[in-house]
């Protein structure tokens, strides 16, 4: 694949295989930097499972991810992550016992490589603590900054994750189903906070979703699996009037 410069990932021919099943087949996707990036599809079309390759969670079976130029398609999730691909899961994942500040320290320590201090105060680290204040102030979670994290409520949690990654200022964030468990009256809350993150154009985001009118509002672009494999990559006014697209999925998606 050529190298371009405007790419933040070109993940080509891409594959998946659990014991011959497989759950992404040869998908080939580049990423631009700095947009937003949506993954619709039925589930079991392969969304979570692609997440999972880009963040190294899971090695290919076949196919190769290249992040800014570089192949990363073999690196584990810890040198992935340190690289600069940030990723969100279905179910909020945090320090409990720990306040909603230090969560958010801790992110942005291992970001600076400066290590994790359990022992020792916040006042120690002036400079850390005043950054992640400022990322809890971009959450809207500034009025939190001393409650234990496992105080607070889901909505507040799914914040408090993405406070989390933005403290490790990821070139790329993975958000999957950042609105799973939410009330209908969380949700819009969420939706203008990923539009802000959007709107600053300073890094790229990837969104699994099953909303399809969140998606629709955010996305710059909406990649479309089916099956394990890519049908659809286009932007969103094209997708929604894709016959293939709406056969595969978006009548489905609509009645839920």
């Amino acid at each position: 694949m050529q190298n371009d410069n405007s790419l933040v990932l070109q993940i080509s021919e891409l594959t998946m295989n659990f014991g011959g099943n497989i759950a992404v087949n040869g998908v080939s996707l580049d990423v631009s930097q700095n947009r937003f990036v949506s993954l619709i599809g039925p589930n079991g079309a392969g969304k979570t499972t692609l997440f999972n390759m880009i963040s190294g969670q899971y090695q290919p079976t076949q196919g190769s991810i290249r992040f800014m130029g570089d192949d990363i398609t073999h690196l584990g999730v810890a040198e992935t992550a340190q690289r600069g691909i940030g990723r969100s899961f279905q179910l909020a994942s945090y320090y409990p016992n720990l306040t909603v500040l230090e969560n958010v320290i801790m992110a942005v320590q291992y970001k600076q490589k400066k290590g994790w201090f359990f022992w020792r105060s916040v006042n120690d680290f002036p400079e850390i603590a005043d950054q992640a204040y400022e990322i809890l102030e971009t959450v809207l979670l500034n009025d939190k900054w001393s409650d234990f994290a496992i105080s607070l409520s889901h909505g507040e949690q799914r914040k408090l994750e993405i406070a989390i990654l933005l403290g490790m200022d990821p070139k790329v964030m993975l958000l999957d189903e950042p609105t799973a468990g939410m009330s209908i009256e969380e949700v819009p809350i969420i939706l203008d906070l990923l539009e802000a993150i959007r709107d600053k154009r300073d890094r790229t985001i990837m969104l699994v979703e099953h909303k399809i009118d969140m998606v629709k509002r955010l996305s710059d672009e909406i990649a479309v699996l089916q099956e394990g494999r890519l049908i659809a990559y286009d932007a969103p006014d094209a997708i929604m009037n894709n016959p293939q697209v709406q056969a595969a999925y978006l009548g489905r998606a609509h009645d839920k």
